[in-house]
């Protein structure tokens, strides 16, 4: 894997990724750099099945939804890394330690989400992520995840 802009598109998210809709979190992976960050995109529409819920009259992303969204591009990070687990084992969200929501998320976003490898020991991931809108932070984490 090289650390050039790759982009995959949403085919091949589903071929990395287990979820299906309305579960997936990810439309399209813009940038990976050598098993060590990755860069994701998620277009937030008024479509999304959630907005009929939260809130009706005034829209706005569930913060753990964009939690699930991080988490997925990370996923997608540990398949492209480990491309012998594609289909043969699950990444498993094992915890998020220092969540912070900082702006709502609304239908017409374009959600970012950046993930670097902070540290990988065994089959355990350590992440750090953020999510952005229009360059501004909106949530970050640390992720752990694990494949299983």
């Amino acid at each position: 894997m090289s650390s050039q802009p790759l982009s995959i598109d949403i085919k091949e998210i589903l071929r990395l990724l287990p979820h299906r809709y309305p579960f997936v979190m990810i439309d399209r992976v813009l940038k990976v750099e050598d098993g060590q960050r990755i860069v994701c995109l998620k277009n937030v529409t008024i479509n999304e099945n959630f907005f009929q819920g939260h809130f009706p009259a005034e829209p706005v992303m569930p913060g753990v939804l964009i939690m699930e969204g991080l988490a997925q591009a990370g996923a997608i990070l540990a398949y492209l890394s480990d491309p012998e687990s594609v289909g043969n084992k699950l990444v498993y969200f094992a915890g998020m330690d220092g969540v912070r929501f900082r702006q709502k998320v609304v239908p017409g976003d374009q959600l970012i989400f950046d993930l670097s490898l902070v540290k990988r020991k065994a089959k355990l991931w350590k992440l750090e992520g953020k999510a952005l809108v229009d360059e501004k932070i909106v949530a970050e984490a640390q992720l752990m995840a694990t494949f299983a």
